[in-house]
Order: structure tokens, then C-alpha cells, then sequence
């Protein structure tokens, strides 16, 4: 370890990268009853942190691996430091990035000096066709975080942090996606200030820590959510994990509603918008403060980045409520009579209600999607749910329910009883052109799609939720299909959202 710390006070980061402020979170701190500090990485010159691993490992370069060049595969963050400390150093940056990759930060990285390949949908086809040019034309291959010197360079976060706050301090919370920030931080705190607990945050999606933890080795996630693309990494890195399972004393992990509530926590305070991934430790804050009912304590949170695509903040509004537990989101089924929106909304009182979407149907009772405010978080929804089964109302609650949110609340329609044996996915599609026409080529003339609804958050996937009428016979041959497409997928037949709402008799 001492070689590690070493590392991390030798670091040459400040060429390029600020020290950047530990703020004081003063309305965050009275609403949670813990004092919050806010370690502002967004406001370095590439909105990220990245920057400082990947100038400490290209300073490092000797003089002929320099003249060669470097390669680094990225759809973000980590293309942006090395394009811009190739910049500073004088040194060439090839930087493969996913096709799927936004304009915007294929823009940004290009406007810092590095020349951009685009290939593959992933970061792992991305990455594999880096190390393939590393072959041909000798660059060297500068890791988003599996590299000691990369380590090395993010531990200087660790160091600042420290000397800005020398006093009592119970608990720092870093975001975690391959763990090279973490691994640095925590291998210096640790070494300086073991009584400071180090918790490490983590997408409940995209959660390979705390599996790797569990496991006791380095196991992959067969499935990565893309929300908080800046931590999207299904397996936790090499070096990182031989620091970090000694190091990190817990693993929080976070739902997308919960990040979405904590990117505006950070602006409320601070007004500064920052990326999911950037909101990520302060969400576990507010987690860790809720089930473990701390007061009074110092609670830091690295605020990692604000690359953010504009187009994508309009999703982030409409979860934010929900990360917040303000907002229930019911499917409730009424009489279908006069006189029955009336009553239903007298049940309610003084709650807010925030959508209400219904349809007339063909039977004695409406099925209806509403979103109603509860101030008392899940206990306000406990209660609204026990008032109206009093009352003799059927009520699911679809708060937790990803179709019923990303889905169902936006479509038009309802039951088709020509859609006999439908089958419901949710797909993930890589936003490129041809991904939707690629995936109707596969399906061909073989199975009928009897619903289809798409939305896109500025991401570099967007969602679809699919009915496909599959009969019994043919399982066997679709659950192939799904398996050649090789997009994620998950069923959603028996989803009481769907069956509340669009299922067939």
C-alpha cells in the first residue's frame, strides 16, 4: 500500500487539473440534519475528474512512447481528460468511441485536439478496436481507471480533500464504475485517516463492486443499466479491486429515481447541473442517512462530472420526484358510472394530483393511471393505498415499476383483443441509424409486433417496450431470436402495469 501512496503524493496532476472546492451543501445539511460537503469535481476544465488520471499517465510516457502516440477507448468522460493532456503534453490521442456516442461529446473531444474513431455500439467493441490499432500502429493504451498511474492521479482528490477539511470528518462517498477514483482516495484516506469510513456508490444496475465484493473475486454482470453511463462498467477493474476489498468498508447502491432526486439536490444548492453519474455519491448520502438514521455527522460526496446532454434533463425532472418518495404512482381500478372521478378525487383530499390518464372501456370498471403527491414519502403512500382498499377501491402501487414509468404513463390505447399470444419485452436499443431496422430484419415475417413504444433521454441507448405475438409452439425459435439480436432485454408479460392496462382478455 505504501507504494500506492507514494504514487498518489508524486502524482503530476496540476498542469491541467484545479484544485477544485469542498463546499458546504447548506440546504442539503439542514433537510438531512448532517452536515454535507460537496467536493466539486464537476468544475474542472473537463466537468470531470478524469482528467487527472489520465495526465498523470501520459506524463509519465517516455519520450519515444510519446512520439508514438496514445489510444483510449471512452464515450465520455475519460476522452475528454486524454484529449486534453494530450493537448497540453504536445502528444497525439487517437479516441475510439462507441457510434452510439452523442454529438456532444464526440464534439467536445475533438475541439481538445484528439482524433476520433467511431466504432461499435459499446464501450467493449470501442475498446476492442483500440487495442487492435495499439497492435498496428504502437500507441499506448491509456485505461479509464485499471492503471496504477491512473490510480494514482484520481487518488489526488483524496489528498485535497483531506487538507481542505482537517477536522472531524465520519464518512466520504465516492461513485463508483470501474473504481479508479475509489481506489485511489480510499488507499490514501485509509492510510492517513483510518477511522473515516469509505463508501463506495454504486447504480443498483450496474453494481459490479459490490457483486465483485460478494463473490470475493472480480465476477462480471451479465446485464449493465445505461442510465448513469459514466459508471456503466460490468466488471470492476484489476489493480482497483486489490485495493478497494481492503479499503471500502460498505457498498451503497442506488436506484435511477434516487439519482435523478439527488441531481437536484445539487443544483438547489449549488446550482450547478451535474451528470447521473456525478450525482451519485450524494444519493448515497441520502440513503445511508435514511436507513441508518444518523444526525449530526460529516458526511462528504465527490460530485463527479456534469457532461450531461440538455435533452436529457427533462427525464431527469420527471424522476426526481419519485427519487424523493413525493410522488405515488397508482393504477387504480373505479366503477365505471357517473359520479365515480368525483368520488375517487374526494378520496384523495388535499393530495396533489399530478397525472391522471384514463380511457373509457367496455366493461362495468375503468382502469385508471394517476400520479398523486405524498409528502410522507412511503408512508404516505402506505396510507393513500389502505384509505382507498377501505373504500373498496383495488389499487397497485407502480412507484418502483420501471415499464408503468418509462413506458405505460406516456402511450395511447389500451387492451387489443386481437393480440393473442403477446409476448412483452423491454429492449434497449443502441440510438444509431439502423438499429430499429435492424432489429425488424431479424424479426422478418416470423412473428407479428402488436405493440411498440420508443423513448430516448439524450442517451446513447433508448427504450422500447415490444408486444410480439409468439404462440406456444414457436417459444422455442423466438427465445433464439432474442438471443442472436444480442440486445438487452428483459420480459415484462406479467408486469401489472401492462396487465392493468394494455393486456388483451
Amino acid at each position: 500500500m505504501e507504494k500506492v501512496i507514494k504514487a498518489i503524493l508524486s502524482a503530476n496532476v496540476y498542469d491541467v487539473a484545479i484544485q477544485t472546492p469542498l463546499q458546504h451543501a447548506q440546504s442539503l445539511s439542514r433537510r438531512l440534519q448532517n452536515d454535507i460537503l460537496l467536493k466539486r469535481e464537476d468544475l474542472q476544465p473537463v466537468f470531470s475528474f478524469k482528467l487527472r488520471g489520465a495526465y498523470n499517465r501520459m506524463a509519465a510516457l517516455s519520450p519515444e512512447a510519446a512520439q508514438r502516440g496514445v489510444i483510449a477507448a471512452s464515450a465520455g468522460n475519460h476522452a475528454q481528460g486524454v484529449a486534453l493532456a494530450g493537448k497540453t503534453l504536445g502528444i497525439k490521442t487517437v479516441i475510439v468511441m462507441p457510434v452510439t456516442t452523442p454529438a456532444i461529446k464526440v464534439n467536445a473531444v475533438r475541439q481538445r485536439g484528439g482524433e476520433v474513431k467511431l466504432h461499435g455500439d459499446t464501450y467493449n467493441d470501442a475498446a476492442a478496436f483500440a487495442k487492435q490499432l495499439v497492435n498496428e500502429k504502437g500507441y499506448t493504451f491509456v485505461h479509464a481507471f485499471d492503471d496504477p498511474l491512473v490510480i494514482a492521479g484520481q487518488g489526488t482528490v483524496g489528498v485535497e480533500m483531506l487538507r481542505q477539511h482537517s477536522g472531524k470528518m465520519d464518512a466520504i462517498f465516492v461513485p463508483v464504475g470501474g473504481g479508479g477514483l475509489m481506489a485511489g482516495m480510499a488507499a490514501y484516506i485509509k492510510y492517513l485517516r483510518p477511522e473515516i469510513k469509505m463508501i463506495a456508490v454504486e447504480a443498483e444496475d450496474s453494481a459490479c463492486l459490490q457483486l465483485a465484493m460478494q463473490d470475493g473475486r472480480r465476477s462480471k454482470l451479465k446485464q449493465v443499466g445505461l442510465f448513469a453511463d459514466g459508471v456503466a462498467v460490468n466488471q470492476i477493474g484489476q489493480h482497483t479491486f486489490r485495493i478497494l476489498k481492503s479499503c471500502v468498508d460498505d457498498v451503497i447502491t442506488v436506484t435511477t429515481d434516487e439519482i435523478c432526486a439527488a441531481v437536484k439536490d445539487i443544483f438547489d444548492d449549488t446550482r450547478a447541473v451535474t451528470e447521473p453519474a456525478g450525482a451519485l455519491a450524494l444519493a448515497g448520502i441520502k440513503k445511508y442517512v435514511r436507513t441508518s438514521g444518523v444526525k449530526g455527522q460529516m458526511l462528504a460526496a465527490v460530485v463527479s462530472g456534469a457532461n450531461v446532454n440538455f435533452d436529457r434533463l427533462s427525464h431527469i425532472a420527471e424522476r426526481a420526484e419519485l427519487g424523493e418518495s413525493r410522488e405515488a404512482v397508482l393504477a387504480v381500478t373505479i366503477p365505471e358510472q357517473p359520479g365515480s372521478f368525483r368520488a375517487f378525487s374526494q378520496l384523495l383530499g388535499r393530495r396533489n394530483v399530478t397525472e391522471f390518464n384514463y380511457r373509457f372501456g367496455d366493461s362495468d370498471e375503468a382502469k385508471i393511471f394517476v400520479g398523486v403527491e405524498v409528502p410522507d414519502g412511503l408512508a404516505g403512500r402506505q396510507a393513500l393505498l389502505k384509505e382507498l382498499a377501505d373504500n373498496g377501491l383495488q389499487a397497485h402501487d407502480m412507484t418502483d415499476n420501471e415499464v408503468a414509468k418509462g413506458h405505460i404513463r406516456h402511450m395511447v390505447g389500451g387492451p387489443s383483443h386481437r393480440a393473442i399470444h403477446e409476448r412483452v419485452f423491454r429492449f434497449e436499443f443502441p440510438e444509431r441509424p439502423g438499429a430499429l431496422s435492424n432489429f425488424l430484419n431479424l424479426l422478418g415475417s416470423r412473428w407479428n409486433i402488436s405493440m411498440f413504444h420508443y423513448r430516448n433521454h439524450g442517451a446513447a441507448y433508448g427504450r422500447v417496450l415490444a408486444g410480439i405475438q409468439v404462440p406456444g409452439s414457436d417459444s422455442k425459435a423466438f427465445d433464439q431470436f432474442l438471443r442472436e439480436i444480442g440486445y438487452p432485454c428483459q420480459e415484462e408479460t406479467q408486469n401489472v402495469a401492462y396487465q392493468t392496462f394494455l393486456a388483451g382478455a
